[in-house]
């Protein structure tokens, strides 16, 4: 993968853990000459991942909403910055630009921006390997959900097979580049 949007925290949670996650994403997507593609924030975890980019002279693509932008969260010192009408065209922006997804922590928007990729790659609208970056055990509960949801019926074994997770990223980014979508799944709502 040459480009991975990156969704994560405009803040900075409250254990330096998730900032050194953060930190070393960076870091790891510089030995890889990945570039980051990201919400084009200069607060949080946001900004920590873009800031060890640019440090160390990585591409850092940025998409933000001009009303964000005035609100004076835009990181304006990265490689190129796309300014968008809202939050919809950011998303749609950023994985226009991406070969893949990774979360780490966060809050509605981060989730907001998991869930819109989880369900498009569920309709077969793009290939590409989505993966959340359990820090800390933060996304525990959220993975208990989804395999709650499979024992209940509401979602399939094979869709939830989507998501991909691990708490080492260099891990995860293994797991991404050998992951493989399902196709051609024909009415899986009536199975």
């Amino acid at each position: 993968m040459k480009a991975i949007q990156v969704f994560c925290g405009s803040s900075l949670g409250n254990k330096q853990v998730y900032i050194d996650a953060a930190k070393r994403l960076g870091e790891i997507f510089l030995e890889r000459q990945i570039d980051l593609v990201y919400g084009a924030g200069n607060v949080g975890l946001m900004g920590i991942i873009a800031n060890t980019m640019l440090a160390g002279k990585g591409t850092v693509i940025g998409v933000i909403p001009e009303f964000l932008m005035a609100k004076e969260v835009g990181h304006s010192e990265i490689s190129e910055l796309i300014l968008v009408d809202g939050m919809h065209t950011r998303k749609v922006e950023m994985y226009k630009r991406a070969e893949g997804t990774i979360v780490l922590p966060g809050g509605f928007g981060t989730l907001d921006e998991l869930f819109e990729m989880l369900t498009l790659a569920q309709l077969e609208q793009h290939p590409h390997p989505i993966g959340i970056l359990n820090i800390n055990g933060y996304f525990d509960l959220l993975i208990q959900q989804l395999d709650h949801m499979v024992e209940e019926q509401f979602l399939r074994p094979f869709h939830r097979e989507i998501l991909l997770s691990d708490a080492d990223p260099e891990a995860l980014l293994k797991k991404m580049a050998a992951y493989e979508p399902a196709t051609n799944l024909g009415k899986w709502w009536e199975e």
